[in-house]
């Protein structure tokens, strides 16, 4: 058992977390960026950089006044190695060697992706083996796992991942960035009455966005082009409809393929309410039981990072001060 400090910087976010014997979520504290990075349309890296460095020491000090912890109660320093924007990383990279250099604590780096699967450790305990579908900015992957830290990748995105896509098309759409949860909004209200294709709607466990995202850009070009008005409620929904139904089917067919105990959903778009939904459906007669991460822990955050380091903490995975910041990381 053992006490954490996790520092996560790897995109927009600015956060810390101390958690105690995986079960005691002392602190967890976030600064998020978006504010800033929406009036930009995203995020603009150099900006997200630059307000880590601004903030670092204030939710690294936050955390600790919250855990009511000084270092000296801390058993070691996990940190988000990568994948993420480099900037972004070397920052939170940094601190956490500093913190362990000067306290002389153990550094532990973590994998971001092992952390938003993680995640749903701090709300249900994990069975294996399981089948994790990964769905964020970044990643569109399943990983199946026989037991802790063992990461097998079944399949991947072959071009853009599902919550990129959602930016880009809330982009053209013109609704504020972040594009996801505003599109989920309004797809509420709306109908599928756009034809787009359905992407990679084949015998892998692969996926695409690219052919979506460009199709729903190419049919809002030609409808401006003829002065006609797009309904964003409905072309939301189409997209939704399009871009979540081969996750879904794809998660149940790879999870009974690997006769799996347990489903978990992990990263941002794991908020989103119609995935949600839709999956909760699929599952509802299967004898695998499916997890879905509360809503506070579904973006990035450290508590994520820690609960992946407290388990490479416990297999001693621990890392010398050479440690840097890879924005490629492969899981």
């Amino acid at each position: 058992m053992a006490v954490i400090l996790a520092i996560e910087s790897s995109c927009d976010e600015t956060a810390a977390a101390i958690l105690k014997d995986k079960k005691e979520l002392l602190a967890n504290v976030v600064s998020t960026q978006i504010a800033t990075h929406k009036l930009y349309g995203g995020v603009v890296p150099e900006l997200a950089s630059r307000m880590h460095v601004e903030n670092i020491s204030y939710v690294i000090k936050d955390a600790l006044a919250k855990a009511q912890m000084t270092m000296e109660q801390i058993d070691a320093v996990a940190v988000t190695r990568g994948p993420g924007l480099i900037g972004s990383l070397h920052v939170g990279m940094q601190a956490a060697k500093t913190l362990a250099y000067a306290c002389d604590k153990p550094l532990i780096g973590v994998h971001h992706i092992a952390g938003h699967i993680y995640a749903n450790q701090l709300v249900s305990e994990l069975k294996f083996p399981l089948m994790a579908l990964v769905v964020s900015g970044g990643h569109t992957e399943l990983v199946y796992m026989r037991d802790h830290l063992q990461f097998e990748i079944i399949g991947t995105t072959l071009d853009d991942a599902i919550g990129e896509a959602y930016d880009k098309v809330g982009r053209v759409i013109h609704v504020p960035y972040p594009g996801g949860p505003e599109i989920d909004r309004l797809a509420k209200n709306g109908k599928p009455i756009y034809p787009l294709p359905r992407p990679l709607d084949d015998d892998t466990y692969n996926f695409s966005y690219s052919g979506l995202k460009s199709a729903v850009i190419n049919l809002v070009h030609k409808m401006d082009q003829r002065h006609e008005e797009v309904n964003k409620e409905d072309l939301s929904c189409s997209f939704q409809e399009a871009a979540l139904g081969i996750l879904v089917s794809k998660t149940l067919r790879a999870a009974k393929a690997y006769e799996v105990k347990q489903v978990i959903v992990a990263g941002g778009v794991s908020a989103n309410s119609k995935l949600r939904a839709d999956l909760t459906a699929a599952f509802e007669k299967e004898p695998i039981e499916l997890v879905l991460p509360p809503l506070w822990c579904c973006t990035d955050n450290a508590a994520m990072i820690a609960m992946a380091g407290s388990y490479m903490y416990d297999q001693k995975c621990f890392a010398d001060l050479k440690l840097s910041a890879r924005p490629s990381l492969v899981l």
